[in-house]
């Protein structure tokens, strides 16, 4: 599909509700409102196009670049490239699919984890932890030491920036349910850590209690 094409199907996708729910989530004009499940089938249709990936995150558009990074090609998006969208990224969701769909599946993506989770900066934070995530599920790139990454988060998590925060508590999460070598572990530092707050705005999102999480979704998985 062309960009031009792209863009005026992403605008007669939208509505109006759509573009109030996501302004309560974060998100910032220009967006259409496009629903998530329209995107899915948007981002089928085309598969991957880097080059409309590219086009369509340059248009600065929140629906045009949530389709970029599900449209990306994570072998052409440069290092360069993904220090550049993740830095002009300041919406938490559309960070979130970035990461999962592009930059976690990036050759660079273990060195990109390294760097980003000492940003002090709160949405490249997040973005590493959200690779650290990622990472204790799918198990790729060079082995993690799991348990300096449990002490730290123990040791920052109340202190870091909100959103780069919620990250850290899912990596806590992530590594918990994936990595079972280190769920003693987890769960000690877990209940150590208490209660992780996080402003999630004018909305009914929650955060997870780490523990209660984990054993919850171990008990699904039995």
């Amino acid at each position: 599909m062309e960009y031009e094409e792209v863009m005026q199907l992403l605008e007669s996708l939208g509505t109006e509700q759509n573009r109030k729910t996501y302004s309560r989530h974060g998100a910032s004009p220009p967006m259409f409102g496009v629903s998530f499940a329209n995107l899915r089938k948007l981002a089928k249709k085309i598969k991957v196009d880097h080059d409309l990936a590219v086009r369509l995150w340059h248009s600065g558009n929140m629906d045009a670049r949530t389709l970029a990074a599900s449209v990306a090609d994570p072998a052409r998006l440069s290092p360069e490239e993904a220090e550049a969208w993740v830095g002009e990224t300041t919406c938490h969701g559309l960070l979130d699919e970035l990461v999962f769909n592009t930059i976690a599946k990036a050759p660079y993506a273990d060195k990109k984890l390294q760097v980003w989770i000492d940003s002090p900066r709160e949405y490249v934070g997040r973005a590493g932890w959200l690779l650290v995530a990622v990472k204790a599920g799918a198990r790729w790139g060079a082995a993690a030491d799991y348990p300096a990454l449990i002490s730290r988060i123990e040791r920052e998590i109340h202190s870091s920036p909100n959103r780069k925060k919620e990250a850290m508590n899912t990596a806590l999460i992530s590594i918990g349910i994936y990595q079972p070598e280190w769920r003693d572990l987890v769960m000690a530092a877990a209940e150590r850590i208490g209660k992780v707050v996080v402003d999630h705005g004018d909305t009914s999102c929650k955060t997870p209690d780490a523990r209660a999480y984990i054993t919850k979704a171990l008990a699904r998985k039995s």
